[in-house]
């Protein structure tokens, strides 16, 4: 997977290289060729196949294209992108830093919550 090194040391993958693995794993699950998928999405195989190995950054037409071929929901590709970007990800809370933090800082101004996943991890 291509990637960038942040300034804190972690890399960074391309969003390009994992739109493409998310949109090859799709074709592949379905099994169909490129030459499938890139006809009906209007595009042509190579084009395709440097899109799904991450060489090329497809305009949002593209991907729609792909998606509308693949049967798959521009949502839903956006879904599993986040999944692989977070996977093996889990944030750390230092309950030290966290404390300080709030000893410190004045009230914060209660805050409508969005829907999500949320997981807490404790040991």
């Amino acid at each position: 997977m291509a990637d960038l090194r942040h300034t804190d040391g972690h890399r960074r993958p391309l969003l390009r290289t994992v739109v493409g693995e998310v949109l090859r794993r799709r074709r592949q699950e379905q099994r169909r060729t490129l030459a499938e998928v890139a006809r009906d999405a209007n595009v042509s195989v190579q084009y395709l196949s440097e899109v799904e190995r991450g060489r090329k950054e497809p305009s949002s037409e593209i991907v729609a294209a792909v998606c509308d071929s693949l049967g798959l929901d521009l949502v839903d590709l956006l879904a599993e992108v986040r999944q692989d970007l977070t996977a093996g990800r889990a944030a750390v809370l230092r309950f030290d830093q966290a404390r300080l933090r709030r000893a410190t800082a004045a009230p914060a101004p209660i805050r409508p919550q969005r829907g999500g996943d949320v997981m807490l991890l404790a040991a």
